[in-house]
């Protein structure tokens, strides 16, 4: 586990200096032990190309009611990119999300302890809808009374209840995921959830803060599998403390990742407070633990 972190870690830094190069030549293949397969992020175009091939997917037969398979390698960005005007209690939320500033008066990061763009990793969960933007492929499992979503960034699930339960309209707790349940409606799955941790965000305001919410937010899903190689996602936030209006983001087409099995990449406190020390405190002045 310790091992696979400070790969990470060293990933992340090594980005820093080579991600020009690596755009040019691609991703690099990363092979699976023998017996076992590939993680999506782990392929590069040719192996998806392969495994297309090797699979059948163009015109092969689909189910519109199976959602099975992983789907995805490199989350959703462009996701909530353009809201609604922010209320003023938004506005103030929003402000608290921003980092430092330059000379020019330019914000230089944000601050954001998930994925410590401008603050110390603390590995605070990513929570749902944001799990949908960062992705690094996610699968669903369908059972007779629920859909289990699995994600390989964070190594984590959420549980979308299908029993014919309805939310709570005073949820006991808030949670990271929210509270979900789902419904067909014809060959559109579509999940509400409410019931969040005020502390997730939905995602980055590039490169300036965060898209927060409130206590209100409510989220509606709509899935659809328009082929058996494509899925398609639009996000709707309703959430009238932080949006003026409903926020309905664009639909989405996830490409189905055949051949592949979701891997781990987990935040380890203990790995970060390393990276933390050695990287982020001393480029920001100071070597505080």
């Amino acid at each position: 586990m310790r091992k696979q972190s400070m790969v990470s870690i060293s990933a992340l830094i090594a980005g820093l200096a080579f991600s020009v190069a690596g755009m040019a030549q691609g991703p690099v293949s990363v092979p699976a032990p023998e017996g076992w397969k590939q993680c999506p992020r782990c392929q590069n175009n040719k192996d998806r190309a392969d495994a297309k091939a090797k699979y059948k997917v163009e015109g092969h037969a689909s189910n519109p009611r199976d959602l099975s398979g992983v789907w995805g390698y490199n989350g959703i960005p462009a996701t909530f990119r353009n809201p609604p005007p922010l209320t003023e209690w938004g506005k103030q939320r929003h402000a608290e999300t921003l980092g430092d500033k330059n000379a020019a008066g330019e914000f230089l990061h944000n601050k954001d302890t998930y994925n410590g763009t401008g603050a110390p990793v603390n590995c605070d969960p990513a929570g749902w809808p944001r799990l949908h933007v960062d992705s690094y492929g996610f699968e669903f499992v369908t059972l007779p009374d629920r859909v289990l979503q699995f994600f390989e960034i964070t190594h984590t699930w959420r549980t979308i209840w299908t029993d014919g339960r309805k939310l709570p309209e005073n949820p006991p707790e808030p949670r990271w995921m929210g509270w979900s349940v789902g419904r067909w409606e014809g060959d559109t799955f579509v999940v509400e959830s409410n019931g969040f941790e005020e502390r997730s965000w939905l995602g980055e305001s590039q490169p300036d803060g965060g898209w927060t919410h409130s206590e209100e937010l409510k989220v509606v899903e709509r899935w659809r599998r328009v082929d058996y190689g494509t899925i398609e996602a639009q996000v709707t936030i309703i959430d009238p403390k932080t949006y003026t209006q409903p926020w309905v983001t664009p639909a989405a087409k996830i490409p189905l990742v055949p051949g592949t099995e979701l891997g781990e990449y987990m935040c380890v406190p203990s790995d970060f407070s390393d990276f933390n020390n050695r990287v982020f405190r001393p480029t920001a002045g100071s070597n505080r633990k």
